[in-house]
């Protein structure tokens, strides 16, 4: 987490550093969400829980294990931003927030992004785990689709 929260506040100097202040019209979640603080802390609670869903099915789940991985992943993630974009930002990721607001020193909504991402991931972890039918432990169901990619 904390070499993400630098790389985006990296990044995040570096607009500044090329464009000015006119970089924050990109930043998308920060000043403020262009929903209401409600709609922007429930869809980025919807939008995390889909793709931490999405994440343990193709990562953790030896019967979804496959060369579409990488496409679910993508395609949650492009779906995410298209519906909740203009409302949230679909920020998604915390450290994508935190860096452009200490960057822009502008931390209005910003609990938002920390709060609805974590509880959003932790929740649809929790569901996919709850609905996965299986005899095996997590711990055997992740060293079994690491061996089958290995082979």
């Amino acid at each position: 987490m904390l070499v993400q929260t630098v790389a985006a506040t990296m990044a995040s100097l570096v607009l500044r550093l090329m464009f000015g202040r006119q970089h924050e019209l990109a930043s998308v979640t920060v000043p403020a969400p262009g929903g209401s603080i409600f709609q922007s802390l429930v869809l980025e609670f919807i939008i995390t829980f889909y793709l931490m869903f999405v994440v343990m099915a193709v990562a953790t789940d030896d019967r979804a294990v496959g060369q579409m991985a990488g496409l679910a992943v993508g395609g949650t993630i492009m779906l995410n931003a298209l519906f909740a974009g203009p409302v949230s930002g679909a920020s998604m990721n915390p450290a994508r927030s935190i860096g452009p607001a200490l960057v822009s020193n502008k931390f209005r909504a910003l609990w938002v992004y920390i709060f609805g991402p974590f509880a959003g991931a932790a929740a649809g972890a929790w569901a996919y785990n709850l609905i996965r039918h299986t005899d095996k432990t997590l711990a055997e169901v992740t060293k079994s689709a690491s061996q089958t990619n290995a082979s």
